[in-house]
């Protein structure tokens, strides 16, 4: 479980990164020094450290209800209710490691190391911070050998290849193995294949892998207006489905074009992050671990109670005295 997210001054002197932050990853977690203690307003640089500063002033020891690597990014979440979301992005700039620390707003899109342009997607920008290995000019779609009225992604910048997959209508490979497929459903076929199971399999099959969807030649709506079934049961087990298998989401797009786009771009980023995770760029495991975290810092109520428990004099209420905090602190080693 994650555990407290630490914001402390950097104890060198004349450091141009004032601060220090640990990032609950791992059993050591991961210190870094930053140039500000939260992105506000723009990306913050931050550089890694070796460890954690024994003499480091805490300024924020913040719970962390959730902290994941990702490929080359860590997405972190803290337990409050504002400034909570942010995420670390490790990429490469002029031969070194380079850190950035973002926020929902201080980056148009949270997506590490992705560039799906609203046109169509291309090699990644090298002079981008975020951009990692480009994906293929023409990205190659593997179609299952037994789907009958195949897309052909003739309107893409795609060729196709047809081959027997044991998951999903099509694919994308890297180094001979399948790293993300979809599976496409039209609607009748999606309501008949929740109702006698069949699509359970392929949603098992499918979060077997690192990247699965099921895409729907339609409407959500149109699930309501189904005449053989009762809607109400094929909604349910959309929903049921997505419970069991949070990974594999079920996309709707309301024509069958649309749904031959979206497929097409989930397969190319798919792709490309497939290929960071294999190591074609930055990753985590480059940043040194931090080291043991640093105990909390009594609250003046636990201070109070041991030394009203020691039969020191203190008030009920307001500072102590530093005599009061020295005593508690030597108690302790």
């Amino acid at each position: 479980m994650p555990d407290d997210f630490l914001v402390a001054r950097n104890p060198e002197e004349g450091s141009s990164l004032p601060y220090v932050i640990r990032i609950p990853l791992g059993p050591d977690g991961i210190v870094l020094k930053a140039r500000e203690p939260w992105p506000r307003t723009a990306k913050v640089y931050c550089h890694r450290a070796e460890a954690w500063p024994i003499d480091a002033e805490v300024l924020e020891r913040v719970p962390t209800r959730v902290c994941t690597s990702r490929g080359a990014a860590i997405d972190l979440v803290l337990d409050r209710s504002r400034e909570n979301r942010s995420q670390f992005v490790l990429a490469r700039a002029k031969g070194r490691h380079v850190i950035f620390w973002q926020t929902p707003r201080t980056a148009k899109q949270a997506r590490p190391n992705v560039r799906i342009p609203t046109a169509r997607p291309r090699p990644g920008d090298p002079d981008t911070p975020d951009a990692g290995p480009p994906i293929p000019a023409e990205l190659e779609i593997l179609v299952d050998s037994y789907e009958r009225y195949a897309w052909t992604f003739s309107r893409q910048q795609a060729t196709t290849r047809r081959a027997p997959l044991s998951v999903g209508d099509y694919a994308v490979e890297l180094d001979g193995r399948v790293v993300a497929a979809v599976e496409r459903k039209s609607l009748q076929d999606l309501s008949s294949s929740l109702l006698n199971g069949r699509l359970r399999y392929a949603l098992a099959e499918l979060s077997g892998i690192r990247h699965g969807a099921v895409v729907v030649e339609d409407k959500y709506s149109r699930v309501f207006s189904l005449k053989h079934v009762r809607p109400a049961a094929v909604a349910d087990a959309v929903a049921e489905s997505q419970a069991r298998y949070p990974t594999v989401p079920i996309i709707f797009c309301e024509t069958r074009a649309l749904a031959q786009e979206w497929t097409f771009r989930f397969l190319a980023a798919a792709l490309h992050e497939a290929r960071l995770d294999l190591g074609a760029a930055p990753h985590l495991d480059d940043l040194e671990r931090a080291g043991p975290v640093p105990p909390r810092e009594p609250t003046t109520a636990e201070v109070r109670a041991w030394a009203v428990a020691e039969g020191l004099p203190v008030s009920d209420r307001g500072r102590l005295r530093p005599e009061v905090w020295d005593a508690y602190r030597a108690s302790r080693r």
